[in-house]
């Protein structure tokens, strides 16, 4: 134990020594959190739709009154007032604006004859976030216009009722799950995966084989040293996200201690999986040419940015096995649903046998020899 104990401390002296390696394994995490959790996932805002009106009627004044109406309250679009349809069109291809509403002529008199009375709209479907945004809110008033003036008394229309079970879920809370998750990826990697193999290639261990230092102590003590980095990653960037998120999980403490049990096995998971990789890697560069590449191949599939079921299947297989996502998964458990330790169950049991067997995978393949 003492042979154990003392390699850890190694490890971790080294780790602490360098403050600005703690500082960089946690700034894209946080970078990633701040930029992405307000770039992505917000409401349409200020958009510009021009209006093309060929039939100035009463009815036609009824749609302008709804677009005043959005304009003042939800502010989704402003209108802008056209007289060329072709003009229109052409200021939606070339982007001045987002898009336009043609009003036809004769479009009173068709609504109060009940004969088909349409109105256009021209989206740039370049964006589809934009242009969906569009077409619902434009959707949702002319439903709002197809409305009777006098309602029935007996409602015959099959309505459906939606009961949200959590309050509105900004996107910068979605995203933190992810970001606690990478922000321990990155200290796996760089304090583990890339310091071991500079120990390597500057002979550090070469010191360890004059020992009587076993090779489950040394495998075992480099692993302790590295899930420790990875769960003070972890802690620092849960309370640190979860004030910046505005998510007040962390101050009860049921649910901080299921954080920091989901948090232990993350980082059991990711070190062992990444001590599996580097155990017969001599190359210093090998890790660095491997970060891009891990990343993307790990991070994306898991569900942190986008939902696993509009994945095809083969993405799907990828996310079965890959860690992130039972990382993910429990995290948004504990800090969005307040899910308790049944929802999490499932995802500790996979990320502790996935960490332990790719350790016992690791250890005979661990050369105790130069």
């Amino acid at each position: 134990m003492n042979r154990f104990m003392a390699i850890v401390e190694r490890e971790m002296r080294k780790f602490f020594r360098s403050p600005v390696l703690m500082i960089m394994s946690m700034m894209l995490p946080l970078v990633q959190l701040i930029i992405l959790g307000n770039a992505f996932g917000g409401k349409i805002r200020g958009a510009k739709v021009a209006v093309v009106d060929h039939d100035h009627g009463p009815q036609a004044l009824r749609i302008r009154e709804a677009f005043d109406s959005v304009a003042v309250n939800i502010a989704t679009f402003t209108t802008v007032n056209y007289d060329d349809e072709t003009q229109a069109r052409e200021d939606v291809r070339t982007g001045k604006v987002d898009a336009a509403v043609i009003i036809p002529a004769q479009y009173s008199r068709r609504v109060y004859s009940q004969d088909a009375p349409r109105i256009g709209l021209v989206v740039d479907n370049s964006d589809q976030f934009m242009s969906g945004s569009l077409e619902s809110e434009m959707q949702s008033l002319i439903d709002a216009l197809n409305q009777p003036v006098i309602q029935d008394r007996v409602v015959k229309n099959i309505a459906l009722e939606i009961v949200e079970l959590y309050p509105y879920v900004e996107y910068m809370k979605y995203l933190l799950s992810g970001s606690i998750a990478l922000a321990m990826y990155i200290s796996v990697m760089i304090g583990g995966g890339m310091l071991y193999i500079d120990d390597k290639a500057r002979g550090v261990h070469e010191g360890y084989l004059v020992t009587p230092i076993s090779k489950l102590e040394l495998v075992m003590g480099l692993n302790a040293a590295g899930a420790i980095k990875a769960v003070l990653a972890g802690i620092s960037l849960t309370v640190i996200g979860s004030l910046m998120a505005g998510l007040g999980t962390i101050f009860h403490p049921l649910a901080l201690f299921q954080l920091f049990l989901l948090i232990v096995g993350v980082s059991i998971a990711f070190n062992g999986m990444m001590f599996l990789m580097m155990v017969r890697v001599d190359d210093p560069l090998v890790p660095r040419a491997m970060f891009g590449v891990l990343n993307t191949l790990l991070f994306f599939p898991s569900g942190a940015i986008y939902p696993i079921a509009a994945f095809p299947k083969w993405l799907r297989a990828i996310a079965i096995v890959d860690p992130f996502t039972y990382a993910i998964h429990g995290f948004k458990a504990i800090l969005l649903k307040d899910g308790g330790f049944v929802a999490i169950r499932g995802d500790l049991l996979f990320l502790f046998l996935f960490g332990i067997g790719t350790l016992l995978i690791a250890t005979p393949l661990f050369k105790r020899t130069l």
